[in-house]
């Protein structure tokens, strides 16, 4: 996804000629997107494309896409939190060091060369899928904690924090690899925090990307809504399954994520591989 440094007020058109099928799309888009998000993560693998299809320019796709992911993240934290599974006031610093990665990721968004995030991102998701696939004894119960929670709170969530801003796709991913691999956390546990640091990630960068004029409140508030009760049926769909079902659809979504990616003609890696290929042609 490319950024720019245009950073001027949507136009009117952008705002009022979407067509009412077109906004139904994307309120099916957020219902769908906040039921797989607070399963698995990866809600803007539905929500993005769904906006770019609607006609809306990419920066505001962006900006507008943080409006109703915060109604997603919220649900689901709300939903998993009522049942035990994340203590919000004990986690609310975490959280917050999430938000700062956020609002920095997003003010750096103009800068970050995306090209760069859009070759690797690739690599990474692959990565992530086969460890989830692969690796044994992955289940709802703790393991071994690697990190104490004062560094792993310091460094791995504003950083994690930091991506969702600039970039956004697979933040859930990487927060869910981290909690499993360093916090010690199981399927069930991990997916309830990844859920509130990524509110917290959502809502530092949406501050940035509001200042900015980079919202459509109105398509992102009706796309809310419906992430919301989207995340409802997700996360209690999850609280009752467990890793059984979590484990799973990480591993669809993470695959569906570089498939989505590579499938852009202009991605750096493809058109690195391609280049590559042609270079090992005959008569080249």
């Amino acid at each position: 996804m490319q950024h720019g440094a245009d950073f001027s007020p949507p136009s009117s058109s952008a705002l009022t000629d979407i067509a009412p099928q077109l906004l139904l799309l994307l309120c099916l888009a957020g219902f769908f997107a906040g039921f797989v998000d607070a399963i698995a993560g990866g809600g803007g693998l539905i929500t993005v494309p769904a906006m770019l299809i609607a006609g809306i320019p990419p920066l505001q796709t962006l900006g507008t896409n943080k409006v109703q992911s915060v109604f997603g993240a919220a649900s689901a934290t709300i939903a998993y939190a009522r049942k035990g599974h994340v203590n919000l006031q004990e986690q609310l610093p975490m959280a917050m060091m999430a938000a700062m990665g956020g609002s920095l990721g997003a003010a750096l968004a103009t800068i970050v060369p995306g090209d760069v995030l859009r070759a690797i991102m690739p690599v990474l998701l692959i990565a992530i899928a086969l460890y989830f696939a692969f690796k044994p004894n992955l289940n709802d119960l703790d393991t071994h904690r690697r990190v104490t929670p004062f560094l792993f709170g310091m460094t791995f969530v504003p950083l994690i924090g930091l991506y969702d801003g600039i970039f956004g796709p697979g933040t859930g991913s990487f927060f869910m690899l981290s909690f499993v691999t360093l916090a010690g956390f199981g399927m069930l546990k991990a997916t309830a925090h990844t859920k509130l640091l990524n509110l917290g990630s959502n809502i530092g960068a949406l501050i940035v990307f509001a200042s900015f004029g980079a919202t459509l409140w109105t398509v992102g508030l009706m796309m809310g809504v419906c992430q919301f009760f989207g995340a409802q049926v997700g996360s209690r769909l999850a609280m009752r399954t467990g890793a059984k079902l979590i484990k799973p659809l990480l591993v669809a979504v993470c695959i569906a994520f570089t498939i989505k990616l590579l499938s852009d003609p202009t991605n750096p890696l493809r058109l690195w591989s391609l280049g590559m290929a042609s270079d090992y042609l005959p008569g080249n």
